[in-house]
């Protein structure tokens, strides 16, 4: 039985992943910084989707901690989705440095210190699948959501790099761009439903993608094209408009 490890279970879009790969027949390893939230998580679909499942705590900004948490693993994992994230307030972020540390500190820093050790693993065992969130925000800087964009532009940037290193030696790393998504975290913003995803769209996209062996996937085919024809607005008229 494979195993997959989810960092950041606690959230709406990786309980979608976890009970996607449990149908599946995938053994899960829950991580999450909430363990009162992740012990009823893990509880449930242990009991629904029948899954074998362990659970450890994981803070993406503790990063002195993430070694001895890959290092506890009682069995390591064949495959890793990192689905955390955390989207900060643009306008506050312009006068508090604190909150576009945050943003940072999680969406590139938090991903790339676990990712690291992890792909250190996978290069020795010669086998293994990384996927990580990222985020249409990153394929261009908007004035509407740049520190985010930011941040999630490093983690593309470093995903891709991790990608060019790590193929000869037989490890999948593979970038999902969901676009908008149905979660708690877009909850409050007003989102066109033609491009907006289901947790449970981006799960079977993931899953599909895992066993293709895609690079870079977005959920929803019309974000591909959306982002192309912004990527290619020229700087002179793009300065201008108010994304």
């Amino acid at each position: 039985m494979k195993n997959v490890l989810i960092l950041g279970a606690t959230s709406d879009m990786a309980q979608a992943f976890a009970k996607k790969f449990a149908a599946e027949g995938w053994s899960l390893t829950l991580a999450a910084m909430e363990m009162d939230l992740l012990v009823p998580i893990a509880s449930d679909l242990k009991i629904r989707a029948d899954a074998e499942l362990q659970i450890r705590e994981f803070d993406a900004t503790k990063y002195d901690t993430h070694q001895a948490l890959y290092d506890s693993l009682e069995t390591k994992p064949d495959a890793v989705i990192a689905v955390f994230g955390y989207m900060g307030d643009q306008i506050e972020a312009r006068t508090v440095f604190a909150e576009v540390k945050r943003t940072i500190d999680i969406n590139f820093t938090g991903m790339a210190s676990i990712l690291g050790i992890i792909a250190n693993d996978f290069e020795k065992r010669g086998s293994g699948t990384i996927v990580a969130v990222s985020s249409v925000a990153g394929d261009r800087g908007r004035q509407s959501n740049y520190i985010y964009g930011s941040a999630k532009a490093g983690l593309t940037a470093y995903l891709s790099g991790l990608r060019n290193r790590l193929a000869k030696k037989g490890v999948h790393v593979m970038t999902v761009k969901p676009g908008f998504c149905n979660t708690k975290m877009t909850e409050n913003m007003d989102l066109p439903a033609a491009l907006t995803a289901s947790p449970e769209q981006v799960a079977d996209a993931v899953y599909k993608g895992v066993q293709k062996g895609s690079n870079t996937i977005y959920v929803l085919w019309m974000w591909r094209f959306i982002m192309l024809v912004i990527r290619h607005i020229p700087e002179c008229v793009f300065k201008k408009m108010g994304l």
